[in-house]
């Protein structure tokens, strides 16, 4: 229970401490107290003032899904911002072998650094193990490779930590209905951030004995099958209390499912942060009350840590003379309280 509480303690902030935190001092603006003395224990860390040239190679799955392309999108304006990096990108694909074909290119274009989005972590291992053996550092970004001998570091999201704090917030939002009911629109149930989505879900509800799920269906992260599929739950589910959507981008759908049916007498909880979806929330005239966060923005952190990698550096607000092996982003949840916050940062 200490931990859940930790959670629940941070959970209802207008900000959370992650990765984007330590990450400042690689990218703050502001000059630093000394210009002879490097910061904390007179270890190198990162900043704006260029450095070293550095190459970043970044290689990513085909951007088919809005999150994706923000990821792309939060890489390459990254890279824009220091004048000391070059960053060579593929097209990207989600057909495994031609991934691994841009990687490998890569690699024998000697980048300094890449930074791996794999379209697959299991099959893309042993590249990012060839990158690695070649002296060439990967960022492994989101989807992990089987080994961490595959990586310098791994940065990504927290699924299991976006399904418990949808299901805290459902929690605190129902805790004095008895009975209450919830139902669930989840993602692909072959993928395995589904399944931890899920479990975090679940695991927040156990702490609210009033609340049973009723219902849970699995979509497939589209517009089409996020309507399809909120529709079928709609017609077995005639009393509802609140819906968790694992994602914003087959929110879309779900969204119009249920204005068709003509619902409002439930809240629901999204998941990912897309624009549409803050907006929603701002606007506060449907059942869309909040978001739980799958950032985007990792890309943009991942181009800082493999800049930090190629110039032998390390981040700001850690003592360590290195970078870490693996940074967990918190999944905060945005309501109206705190949308304007996040607004920014919003994926098409």
């Amino acid at each position: 229970m200490t931990e859940i509480t930790s959670r629940r303690g941070l959970l209802f902030g207008a900000a959370a401490v992650s990765a984007g935190a330590l990450l400042t001092g690689c990218t703050s603006n502001e000059p630093s107290e000394s210009k002879d003395e490097p910061a904390g224990n007179d270890q190198p860390v990162a900043d704006d003032k260029p450095g070293k040239p550095v190459t970043i190679g970044f290689a990513g799955p085909q951007a088919d899904h809005g999150w994706l392309n923000a990821i792309n999108d939060n890489a390459k304006d990254r890279a824009k911002k220091y004048s000391d990096v070059t960053l060579e990108i593929t097209e990207g694909s989600n057909d495994t072998a031609q991934q691994i074909g841009q990687i490998e290119t890569l690699i024998n274009k000697k980048v300094d650094v890449l930074v791996v989005l794999p379209a697959d972590g299991k099959a893309l291992t042993q590249v990012g193990l060839k990158a690695m053996r070649a002296g060439i550092p990967v960022v492994n970004l989101d989807r992990i490779f089987n080994t961490p001998q595959a990586y310098r570091c791994w940065i990504g999201g927290d699924n299991y930590g976006m399904g418990l704090n949808a299901g805290h917030y459902i929690g605190e939002k129902l805790k004095g209905k008895s009975g209450a009911r919830v139902i669930e629109l989840a993602g692909l149930d072959n993928l395995e951030l589904t399944k931890q989505r899920t479990k975090g879900f679940d695991d927040a509800l156990k702490n609210y004995p009033n609340i049973k799920k009723v219902a849970r269906q699995a979509a497939e992260f589209t517009v089409e099958s996020g309507q399809a599929k909120m529709a079928q739950l709609l017609q077995a589910q005639s009393k509802f209390d609140a819906l968790w959507n694992h994602d914003d981008d087959q929110g879309v759908g779900a969204l119009r499912a249920i204005e068709q049916a003509g619902r409002d007498d439930f809240l629901m909880v999204g998941g990912a942060g897309a624009l549409s979806a803050f907006q929603a929330i701002k606007q506060d005239d449907g059942v869309l009350k909040a978001t739980v966060l799958y950032p985007p923005t990792m890309a943009a952190s991942a181009i800082d840590l493999a800049r930090a990698l190629g110039q032998g550096k390390g981040i700001g607000g850690m003592a360590e003379f290195e970078i870490p092996s693996s940074i967990t982003l918190y999944s905060a949840v945005v309501d109206k309280t705190n949308v304007d916050q996040y607004m920014s940062t919003g994926f098409k």
